[in-house]
């Protein structure tokens, strides 16, 4: 199996630039970010090119909460945000965008979101535009929490480029049966994450079995990198002795 490090979590003692350094020293073919807006993207560009890493995804910014897209009355700070990680994105080759739905709920917040998710599709018609769907425990009052929500939202944005990030730990948490999840929701995922359960740490500990769930994943037939977005409880190249079993 190929994986993805996720530096928003990986590496994070150090400059955005050597952080990619070290995701390529230690085996990871791609990696991912959650914030790297502070990091000029030339620079981060130029670690890419150095090290022949994928740039997999980009995250639109926080704002006040964890995101802004399905807050009504803010759409047009979501849709700057959206500009700002499409135009990152472009500049450092990522092939994706993770929009950021923010604390909301109802009905108004889910119509806010959909046209928010149409305007980032329309605009980079050439990326992918991920959802992903946040456990109640890390993130109480997130407006996606759960895979069937995500598929219901992707069905009406009715727009090819939206997909959803697949997290298992954070799909564990929400309903588990991560096995008829993957299987269900295939056909719509574009990326997909993992970590362990509950501590959201490497992945050769806690409740949930990844030698099942990376077997199952391969049974499916995907190929694209996995994305490592764990939490380190030491220095980050000690906590990499998982990736020698599943490579």
């Amino acid at each position: 199996m190929k994986f993805s490090a996720n530096l928003g979590f990986l590496w994070t003692d150090r400059p955005l630039p050597d952080a990619i350094r070290a995701a390529h020293a230690a085996g990871f073919v791609a990696v991912e970010f959650h914030w790297p807006y502070d990091t000029p993207a030339e620079d981060v560009r130029a670690a890419l090119d150095e090290t022949g890493l994928t740039a997999l995804g980009v995250n639109t910014i926080r704002g006040e909460g964890n995101g802004l897209s399905a807050l009504p009355g803010h759409e047009a700070e979501a849709q700057a945000a959206i500009q700002q990680a499409i135009a990152y994105a472009r500049a450092i080759g990522s092939g994706a965008v993770h929009v950021m739905a923010g604390f909301a709920e109802g009905l108004q917040a889910d119509a806010t979101f959909v046209e928010n998710l149409r305007f980032a599709c329309d605009h980079a018609p050439e990326m992918t535009i991920l959802i992903e769907p946040l456990n109640h425990h890390d993130a109480p009052g997130y407006f996606l929490t759960t895979s069937a929500q995500a598929r219901d939202v992707i069905e009406r944005v009715d727009r090819a480029g939206v997909k959803l990030m697949f997290d298992c730990y954070h799909l564990q948490i929400m309903g588990g049966d991560l096995t008829r999840q993957l299987r269900d929701c295939l056909p719509v995922i574009g990326h997909i994450q993992f970590a362990s359960v509950p501590e959201r740490g490497a992945p050769d500990a806690g409740e949930l079995s990844y030698d099942h769930v990376f077997a199952e994943i391969a049974r499916l037939g995907w190929e694209m990198p996995l994305g490592a977005e764990y939490k380190p409880d030491s220095d980050t190249d000690a906590t990499l002795g998982w990736m020698a079993r599943y490579r």
